[in-house]
């Protein structure tokens, strides 16, 4: 290769991102051209001299190599910030880069993140998932067939022992209901993600005392119609009508000695309404119709003096013996624990009656267990009943007119279910006492010490700070 070519190429050739300088371009040539061929040795090992140092001694020629290696290292650094100029200011120029932070408008910051998505399918969630019922979040949720509405367990045990026949949402004929694993699991999932929708604690404990996981339920079937009535133009609704008993051929067995006179029969004869109840009739204190007192299957609460047909509405249109009657609305532990009238009896000492129904439940105590223990305990005292007669507790319980008390010393020994209800309410504190007491002997019950301040205590409705039980809010 000459050494004009090998000059040439060597210019072009980059070096370090800048081309090589003139001086370096020559030396390169210089020794291309005094190496040997391929194939061929020369007589030493050692390559010859440049001919830039022929002639020279070697201390002319080392000072002269230090100059050009100096002017060709400040060459090379000249270069090097020329191209980072050079860089500096294509980037300047470059429209593309991505603007700073500082620099992004309010509608980029606008734009939905990640965990506002996922806040609102939370919520849609949870209004999706709410109880058709109490529109609160389900829970223990159960599906009714075939509308396929889905409810909380509670309350739909609740619209069934209401008299509930059909789905409590479209009133369609329903007459199965299942637990729903598919609800519950999205629920389960939906608390883990976000807990503070859970329902609260006392509303839990009070669902399953109502409904137990797995429960079977049924709703019953529609009861059938009542007749239309007959609408004419006489004015027989002002006037009483024959009772069950004033038939002659009548279906008990039993005629009525003063029958009641038929206004279609005889209207001279037939009995107003304004003027109470005919002559050996009375009203019924549950179904208010018309009754014979002297037949058979007549009972008469001993408490009110209300009667009782016992032909409408069985178990309930009767008065039974003391110890058998239930008490109105008191069914079992459930109701016991809805009642608002429970904690009046301990001046809405909720603490108290939160340890009430907690050893009630621990315990199995149905509402008339505690009311049979009532009614023993008052039957050993020497005024038994006469006490809570004698306050008119009793009064105006039914909507009725009530009999006459003949003899207020009288042994009384068959109760309505109202009357049954309110010796319950009457009882219940002083039963507690008695039942407690018993309990901490036998260690069923932790025995902590009395409040100081008794029923004056302005902690005792707080279930989370109060330490004691109040026991001087019940005897004082």
């Amino acid at each position: 290769m000459e050494q004009d070519d090998v000059r040439v190429a060597m210019d072009r050739v980059p070096f370090g991102g800048v081309t090589m300088t003139t001086s370096m371009s020559l030396e390169l040539a210089d020794e291309a051209s005094n190496r040997p061929p391929q194939g061929q040795t020369g007589s030493s090992t050692k390559r010859g001299a440049s001919p830039s140092f022929e002639g020279l001694d070697g201390a002319v020629s080392r000072k002269r190599f230090r100059e050009d290696t100096n002017s060709t290292t400040a060459s090379l650094t000249s270069n090097r910030n020329a191209h980072a100029e050079s860089s500096s200011a294509l980037s300047a120029t470059d429209t593309t880069s991505p603007p700073p932070v500082s620099s992004m408008t309010s509608s980029s910051l606008s734009i939905p993140t990640a965990t506002t998505k996922y806040s609102a399918l939370v919520e849609d969630l949870v209004q999706e998932l709410q109880c058709g019922c109490c529109s609160e979040l389900l829970y223990r949720p159960v599906v009714v067939s075939p509308c396929q509405h889905f409810f909380c367990g509670s309350c739909c045990v609740l619209w069934i022992k209401n008299g509930g026949t059909n789905c409590p949402a479209c009133r369609g004929v329903s007459t199965h209901v299942t637990p729903s694993r598919p609800l519950q699991t999205i629920i389960d999932i939906l608390l883990r993600s976000d807990p503070s929708k859970a329902r609260a604690e006392g509303e839990r404990m009070q669902a399953d005392e109502v409904y137990k996981p797995g429960q079977p339920m049924r709703i019953p079937a529609p009861r059938e119609p009542s007749p239309e009535p007959s609408f004419n133009d006489t004015p027989d609704w002002d006037y009483a009508r024959p009772c069950p008993h004033c038939a002659a051929d009548n279906q008990f067995g039993w005629t009525c000695p003063q029958p009641i006179i038929d206004y279609a029969t005889d209207p001279e004869r037939a009995w107003h309404v304004d003027d109470g109840a005919p002559p050996g009739h009375a009203y019924c204190g549950n179904c208010e119709s018309l009754l014979a007192l002297q037949a058979p299957i007549t009972t008469k609460c001993d408490f009110c003096q209300v009667s009782f047909c016992g032909i409408s509405v069985h178990g309930r249109c009767t008065a039974l013996p003391l110890n058998a009657q239930q008490p109105h609305d008191m069914n079992d532990l459930s109701d016991f624990v809805q009642s608002s009238e429970i904690y009046e009896c301990f001046d809405s000492n909720f603490v108290e009656v939160e340890i009430l129904f907690d050893y009630l439940t621990a315990r199995q105590m149905t509402p008339k267990k505690i009311y049979r223990d009532i009614v023993l305990h008052a039957q050993t005292q020497p005024h038994g009943f006469r006490p809570l007669i004698e306050s008119g507790v009793f009064a105006d319980i039914h909507s009725v007119t009530p009999g006459v008390d003949e003899d207020p010393s009288a042994l009384r020994t068959r109760i309505c279910r109202h009357c049954a209800a309110e010796i319950l309410l009457w009882g219940l504190k002083e039963w507690w006492i008695r039942e407690r007491e018993s309990a901490f002997q036998k260690g069923l019950l932790q025995r902590r010490p009395d409040c100081e301040a008794g029923s004056s205590c302005g902690r005792q409705k707080d279930l989370g700070t109060c330490p004691r039980i109040i026991f001087e809010a019940l005897t004082g």
